[in-house]
């Protein structure tokens, strides 16, 4: 099978390992003692406590398994979902009738308090079961429980974003189009707060970020108006710290920031490419997507036929694929992306690299899917987290969803549940990935499903 989808899983079913918060995890070291920053008390008068190294882990792991969900579309047809919480059967028996999917083994709430690798050392038989059966076992991303050598060490080495800064700046000589943000790294607090404020003197945005981050998370862009109005630039920085926007230590890099003109509509803002590289070292393209992102955080993301224009298409896959050669020097193998932001002239600015999958990476599997079983031409959103206005049990949640499913239907569109384990958070939300065959169906049953879950709220205020 050529293309993508041979190199990723030689067009074999696929387990599906959802170990999101292992990857994340391996890049979260403490901070050297002397450049933490003084993270303090939280809440109103420093009355509350911070959160302890053990409950900020608590949280991380959560948050990570909820977003594990997104397992169910590592590949376009699994044979087997491990995934680390709690999912109601129900879920996947939706996606395969969907998705036309044969049956599918479902390992789930295998790791609820830990990482997914502390699980399945503890479960050796299921392990085994795993790794040797007929198709290949597709994980995340690369993480240190399988083994070190050059893919591991590619990871480690180009997911820091000063990294992937440094191979954007040595190919963009070879791209018109492209044009890579100026960053300067910092080593600890108080560097971090003389940069700052000397950026902010001077008139300049600056975008924040932790050397490594996922979703938007350890990024923060700063205006020189926020600087004196927080205090000056340090107090700025112990505030980021507090609201966990930043890690509490270690280096940052200060970031040009590209204006890509006011927002409206036609705006191309937010994109990126997707691409495999197979075993033998070739680069596979997947596609170009426009990303949804809220400040600096992704939200989700439109792919399929005529989503982002030829040209900017054209520029995010030829500077895509040049980065992919790269990585597969360096020894990556498997899914990764290029993010990029544009400017006022459009031109595109790279912003970090992503070795391994990634949100977007579902919603191109979905598309290949679904044009494989239904006919080509389907666009695929997905949005990751969509609020709910109450909280809801997983089969409140099934019954709620399904209740709309025929009304997005009616619209031409398909719904697609994919994270439906944090309905019962303190902020509800569930991911889904809705399937047309115009943006404008698309549109149309996103705003159905928004105002369907903001009534829920209404509804229980009406009961009480």
């Amino acid at each position: 099978m050529d293309g993508w989808v041979g190199a990723w899983t030689g067009g074999r079913r696929a387990v599906h390992v959802g170990n999101v918060a292992d990857f994340n995890e391996q890049f979260l070291l403490a901070p050297p003692a002397g450049r933490r920053f003084a993270v303090g008390r939280f809440g109103t008068g420093g009355s509350a406590p911070a959160p302890t190294p053990a409950e900020r882990r608590a949280d991380r792991l959560r948050r990570a398994h909820h977003y594990a969900g997104l397992a169910v579309g590592y590949s376009p047809e699994p044979a087997a979902l491990v995934l680390p919480a709690e999912v109601d059967r129900a879920w996947i028996d939706w996606l395969a009738r969907e998705l036309d999917w044969g049956p599918v083994e479902l390992f789930d709430g295998v790791a609820p308090g830990g990482t997914v690798a502390e699980a399945l050392a503890a479960r050796p038989a299921l392990a085994e079961r795993l790794a040797t059966g007929p198709g290949p076992v597709l994980f995340w991303g690369r993480t240190p429980d399988r083994g070190e050598g050059p893919e591991l060490a590619a990871v480690r080495r180009f997911e820091a974003k000063d990294a992937a800064n440094g191979l954007f700046v040595a190919l963009a000589q070879d791209h018109p189009g492209v044009r890579v943000p100026r960053q300067e790294p910092v080593d600890g607090p108080r560097a971090a707060a003389r940069g700052l404020a000397a950026r902010a003197a001077r008139g300049l945005v600056t975008v924040l970020k932790s050397p490594h981050g996922v979703g938007g998370r350890g990024t923060v862009v700063v205006t020189p108006e926020e600087v004196p109005a927080a205090g000056g630039a340090r107090a700025l920085l112990r505030r980021l710290v507090r609201e966990d926007a930043l890690p509490p230590g270690g280096p940052l890099l200060l970031e040009e920031f590209v204006d890509g003109g006011p927002a409206g509509a036609g705006r191309l803002r937010d994109l990126t490419f997707d691409a495999v590289i197979g075993a033998d070292g070739r680069v596979h393209p997947v596609g170009v997507g426009e990303m949804a992102v809220d400040g600096t955080r992704y939200q989700g993301v439109t792919v399929g036929p005529g989503v982002v224009p030829p040209g900017a298409a054209g520029t995010a896959e030829r500077f895509g694929l040049a980065v992919g050669e790269r990585l597969a020097e360096a020894g990556h193998r498997g899914w990764y992306d290029v993010d990029f932001v544009t400017d006022r002239e459009r031109r595109l600015a790279p912003t970090e690299a992503n070795l391994r999958l990634t949100g977007p990476a579902v919603a191109f599997v979905l598309r290949h899917r679904l044009d494989q079983v239904r006919g080509p031409g389907h666009l695929v959103r997905t949005v990751d987290a969509m609020p709910l206005g109450a909280r809801l049990s997983q089969e409140a949640l099934h019954g709620h969803l399904d209740r709309l499913r025929p009304a997005c239907a009616r619209l031409g569109a398909t719904l697609l549940p994919l994270i439906v384990t944090a309905g019962h958070e303190p902020e509800p939300a569930v991911g889904l990935a809705l399937a047309a065959r115009s943006v404008e169906a698309l549109d149309a049953a996103q705003a159905l499903l928004g105002a369907a879950h903001h009534a829920l709220g209404r509804m229980f205020e009406a009961l009480r």
